[in-house]
């Protein structure tokens, strides 16, 4: 009755923490082979898993991966942080550890220099590191695995893999060209780390402090809700520390808080210095609000997503694992620390408008390693008739996911989210077409479309959505729309303008606000088009001549956008619409 949590937990005596002892050598043979080289095996092939299912994506960038790439171009040159030659510095990314990633592959020659056999390396580059973050992600969990599972953990990495496979949510945004790899494997890399610790009882040791934070610094640059990761070691050294080990868990702390909070306060001030701004621009933004409890419940859509079938045999799977003493509770609760906190980050995070869930990434990480160590564990200690229970139960589940998921997937894969290649030619080389036959040298373009345009654009580029543009994130931050319309408008005043959907109505630039701006349309679809400032062109008559030559090209080229094809090997500065 007077057991603390940290015993029951260990199963132990509270005073005592023995590491796992090590399994027994046994002689090289056949047998001994195939076992040391399971757990790599498994790796492999669960990754080549994920890759068949993202290789049907083919080409496929999002157009928001395209505006870090235009970054890591400036940068690359020398020019600095800037979207464009000649830009004031704005922080138009939120992923800084992948815009180094990217900067150092162009400064290789690996990335934004041309193809590699018949492929555009501005597809090729960002996806063979999504190929290396996946394997390292499955690493992390056969690495975990192993001292909770030891012969099996490569069925474990296994599980894991397929359940991730037959995740589009997680294939299709880890193969986007968004950092969404990366920052899954650094949930994969806490929740090994902190598994391994606390099933080897070195969980107040510096080496485990060290790792941890550096983990989870990285994912902190990776992405702002990433931070959440911070918290993952000292929970979990809260819910495990000994009376006995209290000064040396206090030190731990101590020196996992350092290793994180110098180097990203340094980050922090660097940022401020710079961009005059303590967070990005992107999410002054998406004027991202304080979170409300409401927002919370937007968490049960994954679990819609995922089926509610297979989360209820995960969730009985991993009740059942923590209802039993031994090493595989205390590892599952290590590693349910993680997950619960990438659950919060997601759940307070605004809803996003593309589709399948683009910031749930290390949730399916997480939520895979614990659905599959919970599953060979339980499989470990049951006998032949529960064995066979939880193999129905698991296959009728996945199969009852799959048919619920089916449409969804289907719509994504045959329209993804709006892709470089397609801006980077309905936006970038459009808009410098426009330029040329209206006789515009120096012109301005204002479009809320960003990514393949500034790859493309050899216009200046006035930003609606605001992630690059200071007073347009302001104006978005503080609802102050008629602010925006004021600055667009009457300060900026762009020669050339395109707006449609929602960056119709929400900033209020509908076509008889510009006309009364002195703007007419070059181009013309549902809410919204193309258009150009009247006064800006010498000669009216190109005007007409403009209409003409775009009307049934655009009208082919909006009609058979094809978001999973090629834009040849390069975008560059300049380059013209080949409609």
């Amino acid at each position: 009755m007077n057991a603390t949590l940290p015993a029951l937990l260990d199963n132990r005596r509270p005073d005592r923490a023995r590491p796992v002892p090590a399994a027994r050598a046994s002689p090289a043979g056949p047998a001994s082979r195939l076992r040391r080289w399971a757990d790599p095996a498994a790796v492999l092939a669960a990754t080549a898993l994920i890759a068949v299912r993202a290789a049907g994506l083919g080409r496929w960038i999002v157009d928001d991966a395209a505006v870090t790439f235009a970054y890591a171009r400036s940068i690359d040159e020398g020019l600095g942080p800037v979207q464009l030659p000649g830009a004031s510095p704005v922080e138009g990314y939120s992923n800084p550890s992948w815009l180094v990633l990217m900067a150092v592959g162009r400064r290789l020659g690996l990335f934004d220099h041309g193809a590699f056999l018949g492929v555009s390396d501005l597809v090729l580059y960002p996806k063979a590191l999504a190929l290396l973050c996946t394997a390292g992600t499955l690493a992390c969990i056969a690495w975990a695995a192993r001292v909770v599972a030891p012969g099996r953990a490569w069925a474990v990495t296994l599980l894991a893999g397929a359940a991730l496979a037959t995740n589009l949510s997680y294939v299709a945004w880890s193969f986007s060209g968004l950092e969404n790899p990366l920052y899954g494997l650094t949930a994969a890399g806490t929740g090994a780390v902190l598994v391994r610790a606390v099933a080897r009882g070195g969980l107040a040791a510096p080496r485990t402090a060290v790792t941890a934070a550096a983990i989870a610094l990285l994912a902190a640059l990776t992405r702002p809700d990433g931070a959440v990761l911070v918290a993952a070691y000292p929970l979990v050294l809260a819910l495990f520390v000994r009376r006995r080990d209290l000064a040396r868990s206090v030190r731990a702390l101590a020196l996992h808080a350092g290793v994180v909070a110098v180097p990203y306060g340094a980050f922090l001030l660097w940022r401020h210095a710079v961009f005059g701004l303590w967070v990005p621009n992107t999410a002054v933004a998406k004027a991202q609000q304080t979170p409300e409890l409401a927002q919370l419940a937007q968490t049960g859509d994954l679990l819609t997503y995922t089926g509610w079938a297979v989360a209820l045999i995960g969730a009985l799977c991993a009740g059942a694992v923590l209802a039993r003493p031994g090493t595989a509770r205390r590892a599952l609760v290590a590693l349910l620390v993680p997950l619960l906190l990438s659950l919060l980050a997601y759940g307070v995070l605004g809803r996003d408008w593309m589709a399948l869930y683009r910031f749930a990434t290390p949730v399916w990480v997480l939520a895979a390693a614990v659905a599959a160590l919970s599953a060979v564990a339980l499989w470990e200690a049951e006998g032949a008739r529960g064995r066979a229970v939880l193999v129905v139960a698991l296959t009728g589940a996945l199969v009852l996911a799959h048919t619920g998921q089916a449409a969804r997937e289907a719509s994504f894969r045959a329209h993804p989210t709006l892709s470089m290649c397609f801006v980077a030619e309905r936006y970038g080389q459009v808009f410098n077409t426009y330029a040329e036959r209206l006789g515009l040298r120096h012109a301005t373009v204002a479009l809320p479309d960003l990514g393949g345009t500034l790859l493309t654009t050899r216009l200046r580029v006035l930003d609606l959505a605001g992630l690059t543009d200071r007073r347009i994130a302001d104006a978005y931050a503080s609802g102050d729309m008629r602010a925006l319309r004021d600055h667009v408008l009457r300060a900026e005043r762009p020669e050339l303008l395109h707006v449609h959907g929602a960056w119709v109505i929400k900033p209020g630039l509908t076509a008889a606000r510009l006309a009364d701006a002195g703007y007419v349309p070059l181009y013309r679809q549902q809410n919204g088009g193309d258009f150009v400032r009247a006064d800006a062109v010498r000669d009216p008559a190109r005007i007409a001549a403009v209409r003409a030559w775009a009307a049934p090209r655009l009208d082919r080229l909006i009609a058979d956008q094809d978001h999973t094809g090629s834009c040849g090997a390069t975008l560059t500065p300049g380059r013209g619409a080949a409609l």
